[in-house]
């Protein structure tokens, strides 16, 4: 309780400081209160824009409020744009903790000092971040790996953070005008989502796995082998990988690399990972990006840190496929068209009123030439459209725009040209014709035929067991139909015996009545 009181202290400290205050006033259209507030906090400085203040206060208050800026900034959807663009600053930039706190985790994890279990180990740590650093070692077989070891203590620090930020944002969902569209308690639910899958880095470990094995024997992209016996919640252990960051791109092209085909491997890794796999490395900044120079594995792309990764539904791929291709051709209508069928519009949205709203986001796009169009920037322009039209946009798109405007910044930060749409559209042409095409339904063939293994040797006994029941249900339904019309052959007799011996009895009656009449006459 003491820690928390400490830790909101310190929170609205930092708050006024950097005027997070009049920001939030100003978002409550109340200017008077604002300039107010102003005066009476007269020491402190609030010249600088909105957005940098509140970079510059996250960054104070420490790595956890880092990290939810970062991913605060990839919801461009809800935030304004400057406040998104200072956000996507955010660097999490953490110094190393105590090599004795690493020491002591990883024994306590693998249940053996470091000393037994590896030949050497680097005390000192080659990287750190907010959630764990890593630090390299050799095996007693000789191969090098990575130990990435949790911070001591996270679960306890997040979860106080977490408590606060979730009472922040129910105020700021009741205060501020804008609250309720900006959705701060998904924000933060989501944001204790990825944290929580990143405190357990065993389903990195396997989410690493899963990448490696969908690009193996691929000479685009390296993945590092995990090493399961030395794996746990808090400590993993991987092939330690050699390469160049591919922000250095200075060294990159001493090494003799090709920046202009690999900015052309990246879009085609990317592609790949979404309209192939649904499965996709949702974290591709610089930090988490290096280039190979190793002889046998030259040029190849290494992914590493794999806490955060998206996922797509053979629905959602589709549905990407024909919003892609549809701004590739400008066909607006078929985005539309798109939105309602997938029910992320409303059914009764009018399909030329978005339409035209997609039409004016994206023309002024096509008017500038080709290589100057930002893929990134349409998918978020989309987005921003689907907004008025009360489109919810889903979690994993949103994961893939933050994907796609990081490979975008490192495509072009490779080779500035780089033409994404004339890369990226050849690429979904052909992914689509395989989907409709021939080739899909022989793959759909492949993909479906272990289930039906096992009756394919029961095939002839099926059809003969079919066969009989053919040829029998006939003489059924024969013998139920010549049944029903004896019953109804049957019912028509007596009611015809019932007329009959009343009718002709009435019609006796008359002829004997006429009879009487003429003989008394």
């Amino acid at each position: 309780m003491l820690f928390k009181v400490l830790r909101l202290f310190k929170i609205t400290r930092v708050a006024v400081r950097y005027g997070l205050d009049n920001i939030a006033i100003s978002g409550l259209a109340q200017p008077r209160l604002a300039r107010l507030l102003d005066t009476l906090i007269f020491w402190r400085d609030i010249s600088a824009p909105r957005g940098v203040r509140l970079r510059q206060a996250l960054e104070d208050l420490g790595p956890i409020f880092v990290k939810f800026g970062q991913v605060l900034s990839t919801r461009r959807d809800l935030l304004p744009a400057d406040i998104a663009d200072e956000l996507a600053r955010l660097q999490d930039r953490v110094p190393p903790f105590d090599p004795d706190l690493a020491i002591a985790q990883i024994t306590r994890s693998l249940r053996a000092h470091p000393d037994e279990l590896f030949a050497s180990f680097e005390r000192d740590p080659v990287a750190s971040a907010s959630i764990a650093q890593v630090h390299f070692a050799t095996l007693k077989d000789g191969r090098d790996v990575a130990v990435k070891v949790l911070r001591p203590g996270m679960k306890r620090t997040i979860e106080e953070d977490l408590s606060l930020m979730q009472i922040a944002a129910e105020w700021v969902e009741r205060l501020w005008a804008d609250g309720r569209r900006l959705k701060p308690r998904q924000v933060v639910a989501e944001f204790d989502k990825y944290l929580h899958d990143e405190l357990d880095l065993m389903r990195e470990a396997a989410n690493g796995s899963q990448l490696r094995r969908n690009f193996n024997g691929s000479d685009l992209l390296a993945i590092p082998e995990m090493h399961w016996d030395y794996c746990s919640t808090a400590v993993i252990v991987m092939e330690r990988m050699r390469g160049i960051p591919i922000s250095q791109t200075e060294r990159l092209i001493e090494a003799g690399v090709d920046l202009k085909k690999l900015s052309r491997h990246g879009v085609e890794i990317f592609f790949t990972q979404v309209f192939r796999d649904g499965f996709f490395h949702a974290d591709m900044h610089p930090g988490n990006i290096q280039v190979s120079v190793e002889p046998e594995t030259f040029g190849r792309y290494i992914a590493l840190d794999f806490g955060i990764v998206g996922t797509l539904t053979d629905f959602d791929k589709d549905y990407l496929s024909q919003n892609f291709l549809a701004f590739f051709r400008r066909d607006y209508k078929r985005v539309a068209e798109a939105h309602i069928e997938s029910g992320w519009a409303p059914k009764d949205t009018r399909v030329d009123e978005l339409e035209s709203a997609v039409r004016a986001c994206c023309e002024p796009i096509f008017d500038r030439p080709l290589k100057d169009i930002s893929f990134g920037q349409v998918l978020l322009r989309l987005f921003q459209t689907s907004r008025r039209f009360n489109v919810e946009v889903q979690p994993q798109l949103v994961l893939l725009q933050k994907t796609l405007l990081n490979i975008e910044g490192l495509g072009r930060q490779l080779d500035p040209d780089l033409d994404l749409w004339k890369t990226a559209k050849p690429y979904l042409e052909r992914w689509m014709n395989e989907q409709v095409g021939w080739r899909g339904l022989i793959q759909r063939f492949k993909e479906e035929a272990p289930r039906y293994n096992h009756l394919i040797p029961e095939l002839p006994r099926l059809a003969h067991e079919a066969l009989q029941a053919h040829i029998a249900q006939p003489e059924r339904q024969n013998a139920e139909l010549l049944r029903q019309l004896i019953v109804e052959q049957r019912r028509t007799n007596l009611l015809l015996s019932i007329l009959l011996y009343f009718g002709g009895g009435l019609i006796g009656g008359v002829l004997i009545m006429q009879l009487l009449e003429r003989w008394l006459h």
